[in-house]
C-alpha cells in the first residue's frame, strides 16, 4: 500500500461528489439544494478538523454531529440527503473516517521515519 501525502484527495469522498456534481445538471432544484448542503458539511470538515479558534470547532463539531446522526427525520438530515442523491450514508461516514483517521496518523507517521530516510532529505541527497 503506497503512503498518501497529508492533504492528496480521498478517492472515495472526491469519487461520489464527482458523481453527484455530474448529475446535478439533471437535478432538481430540492436536490441541488440537498448537494450543496452536503457540500459545505464536506467543506466544513474538510477545513475545521484541525481547528483551534472557537468558530472553527464549532463548524467542526456541527458538520461533525450532522454527519453522525442517523435519523432521517428531516428533510435536510444526512440520511434524507444521502439517500435522495443515490449516495450510501453508512459508506461515505466510513470514507468520512477512514481520511479522518488517515489525517491523524500522518504526523505520527513522520515523527517515526529516521532522519536518514526523510524524503525531504532523500530528494536533496539525490
Amino acid at each position: 500500500m503506497t503512503d498518501r501525502g497529508l492533504f492528496e484527495p480521498d478517492v472515495l469522498i472526491t469519487d461520489q461528489l464527482v458523481a453527484a456534481r455530474r448529475r446535478r445538471a439533471a437535478l432538481s432544484n430540492e436536490k441541488r439544494l440537498m448537494l450543496a448542503v452536503l457540500e459545505n458539511a464536506l467543506d466544513d470538515y474538510r477545513k475545521y478538523i484541525v481547528a483551534d479558534d472557537r468558530i472553527g470547532r464549532e463548524l467542526f463539531a456541527e458538520a461533525v454531529g450532522w454527519i453522525a446522526c442517523s435519523s432521517n427525520e428531516g428533510v435536510f438530515s444526512f440520511e434524507n440527503i444521502s439517500e435522495t442523491l443515490d449516495i450510501n450514508p453508512e459508506y461515505l461516514r466510513r470514507g468520512i473516517a477512514a481520511w479522518h483517521r488517515r489525517l491523524l496518523d500522518a504526523p505520527r507517521r513522520l515523527a517515526e521515519t529516521p532522519a536518514a530516510e526523510s524524503p525531504a532529505l532523500v530528494r536533496a541527497a539525490g
